[in-house]
């Protein structure tokens, strides 16, 4: 990035109003359309190459933090957007690398500023995210790795927040390197297996996958688990 841009961009986000109801992702937005294709493949060279970008809005976020008074919908985008942002700057301090598992306990690694405090990756799944009862969030967040669900090329926003975890949802059972459905049997992530609470407080898995899914599955449906590949989503 050139000093020219970098001084628009410190402009641009010192001016911005960031209270619950006008939080703005455009600076990760601008990342994603820039650095991620359609397929989730995440060109982590060129965002490295403009690091600069990537942290104004890390330190936007570290200084915004959600207050009680936003909207559920304000938390979730802030949350999910910080759990993805975060992970890419995980693997870009860390570039080159082949696995996010090269990295020496990288979920529970505390170099996450928030409001002055260092988190981790897990905190904000597990102590933040997973506590919001929403398990679409499994298809939103991404672990920089093949097997997970892609990374979304454009940011979570409040105002878009269901339609985009509906169609992340959808479009992760619909992959077939992710997930083979059929009626009588399926064959999906281990996502399913290792947050199996998460997605039966409302009913059975096969349940919630028939709300997302193309086909209607039995529920006497045989299932088994695909193997996780951890290789870098590059």
């Amino acid at each position: 990035m050139t000093l020219k841009r970098t001084f628009v961009f410190i402009f641009l986000c010192a001016t911005i109003s960031v209270t619950a109801q006008n939080f703005n992702h455009f600076l990760w937005n601008d990342i994603l359309q820039s650095c991620v294709n359609n397929e989730g493949i995440v060109n982590y060279k060129r965002i490295k190459a403009d690091e600069k970008k990537l942290e104004i809005y890390l330190n936007t976020l570290s200084e915004n933090t959600p207050q009680d008074s936003w909207a559920k919908a304000e938390k979730l985008a802030y949350w999910i957007n910080a759990y993805n942002a975060f992970t890419v700057k995980l693997i870009i301090d860390n570039y080159p690398i082949k696995s996010i598992k090269d990295i020496k306990q990288p979920w529970d690694k505390k170099f996450i500023d928030i409001d002055g405090e260092l988190i981790s990756l897990n905190e904000i799944e597990h102590d933040i995210l997973r506590k919001m009862n929403e398990p679409r969030i499994h298809f939103a967040i991404v672990c920089a790795s093949v097997s997970c669900p892609k990374l979304q090329n454009t940011a979570f926003e409040p105002s878009k927040i269901e339609e985009q975890l509906t169609n992340a949802t959808k479009e992760f059972l619909a992959d077939p390197s992710k997930n083979n459905l059929s009626p009588n049997s399926i064959r999906i992530s281990k996502l399913f297996q290792w947050f199996s609470k998460d997605f039966t407080q409302n009913g059975t898995l096969i349940d919630f996958l028939n709300q997302y899914s193309e086909i209607t599955i039995s529920p006497k449906a045989k299932r088994s688990f695909n193997n996780y590949n951890w290789r870098l989503n590059e």
